[in-house]
């Protein structure tokens, strides 16, 4: 655990985070590892048939893992008050909901996969590859809301590394997993599928043995779990603002693969791949506002608002100097990035264009998830579901549409209404930082004479 109320508030910021980058850029890793081997071994259908998953992965996790972050800002909010007794009952609280809920989307997800792939216009070339790669991984619900839901709580109270272990360890296995079922037992996409979902089962499962093991605050004891029906109501409260945000995010980027979709494989294969190399270049600044939520959270609770202004300019200033390094990256290296997933020329051309034109604006994507750190670890969280609702439905989707069928722009329109969609969030997100607002919207005061947690 990890007190972030005290210390230099620049310092204090990057020493938490840099497990968390360390981390999600394993995540992706894995994630690359399965397109990298598809693209590469199976082919450009088989890449665009799992670049198709990931945005109805993201859906069905999107609403139960938002109210796991409301447990994680109680959790953040209840360290920095001392309060034991509260940050007790909210982690048992929190097991019970993922098991839950692990169970039964485990079960919608994986007898929905038929619909949901009409529904987003899956051409027949690929559907079987896209039903048999979702079909394993929607059914394996239950282990994702596990590992991700374990890795948040921990974060809550200011441990970084060892999520960044976990995630180390499902990584290394996925590699070896993917090479041994695509190549070696030629099992195509589904290889790539069941090396991710074991990947993940065998972290969930150490990290389970560890805290059982030790005087962990994360140590599961079956017969002392308890649900405390008041602090799910401050988790529904915090979570399901960001759980509805993170849905709706979901359903756009549905939308936007839906209208992907219509220009052919090629386009799918490419936006797959380019989004890869997306989700790497966006990382620190979503770490850097995941860090900023649980130093926001944990200040808060302690009663310092001063510190926590502090920390967000320090942010700002990180974001700058990580975003312009990662635009000079992605719009001179483009072609050769999306070269690492295909040889085919018209997928490398179309991906590069993505990365040519979203890349210039990774400072204002930057800049608009720091703010929503503040917000949602003050526990203000309907402001970024607000933005988010903003620039992807009122902008990005409408933007895409107008560009793509009106102006004639081709598939330059879907990834110069993404850049859109930021720009007002951006916008949004300053002007209500400035306003001062979430200031008031605390749920945790430390007591004045309270115990130190050890």
């Amino acid at each position: 655990m990890k007190d972030l109320t005290k210390g230099d508030e620049a310092t204090t910021l990057i020493t938490f985070a840099l497990p968390m980058l360390l981390g999600n850029v394993f995540q992706q890793f894995y994630n690359m590892v399965d397109s990298f081997v598809v693209g590469r071994f199976v082919g450009t259908n088989a890449l665009a048939a799992v670049g198709v998953a990931f945005p109805v992965i993201f859906l069905l996790v999107a609403l139960i893992m938002g109210i796991t972050m409301g447990s994680s800002v109680l959790i953040s909010q209840f360290f920095g008050a001392r309060d034991r007794e509260r940050l007790a009952s909210t982690i048992s609280t929190s097991y019970i909901f993922l098991f839950g809920a692990g169970i039964f989307m485990s079960v919608i997800g994986f007898f929905s996969v038929p619909f949901i792939l009409n529904i987003l216009a899956v051409p027949r070339e690929i559907y079987a590859e896209a039903r048999s790669y979702m079909s394993i991984i929607l059914g394996g619900m239950l282990i994702t809301f596990g590992y991700n839901g374990v890795s948040a709580m921990l974060r809550g109270v200011g441990d970084s590394k060892t999520p960044l272990y976990l995630l180390v360890a499902a990584s290394l296995m996925n590699v070896v997993l993917d090479l041994v079922f695509v190549i070696v037992f030629h099992w195509g996409v589904a290889g790539a599928a069941w090396a991710t979902l074991i990947s993940q089962a065998f972290s969930f499962i150490t990290a389970m043995v560890i805290f059982n093991r030790t005087e962990s605050h994360m140590k599961v004891e079956l017969k002392k779990l308890s649900w405390n029906k008041e602090i799910f109501g401050s988790m529904i409260k915090i979570g399901l603002p960001t759980g509805i945000q993170q849905t709706l995010v979901s359903l756009g980027m549905m939308m936007l693969t839906r209208i992907v979709n219509e220009f052919g494989p090629a386009t799918m294969a490419a936006y797959t791949a380019a989004a890869r190399i997306d989700s790497f270049a966006s990382m620190p600044a979503m770490n850097l506002s995941q860090a900023l939520m649980t130093f926001t959270g944990q200040n808060m609770g302690a009663g310092k608002t001063e510190r926590v202004k502090k920390g967000h300019r320090a942010a700002i200033i990180m974001n700058i100097v990580i975003s312009l390094s990662i635009t000079l990256l992605v719009t001179l290296a483009g072609h050769w990035l999306i070269g690492i997933f295909t040889t085919d020329g018209a997928v490398i051309d179309i991906g590069a264009r993505y990365l040519l034109i979203v890349g210039f604006f990774y400072i204002i994507f930057g800049t608009m998830f720091i703010n929503n750190g503040v917000m949602r670890g003050a526990g203000d969280v309907f402001i970024p579901m607000i933005s988010s609702l903003l620039a992807l439905w009122i902008v990005r989707i409408p933007c895409a549409l107008l560009f793509t069928k009106v102006f004639g722009m081709g598939s330059d329109g879907i990834w110069w209404s993404i850049p859109a969609g930021w720009f007002v969030g951006f916008v949004f997100t300053t002007w209500y930082y400035r306003t001062g607002k979430w200031k008031t919207k605390v749920l945790v005061r430390r007591p004045p004479l309270a115990d130190e947690i050890e």
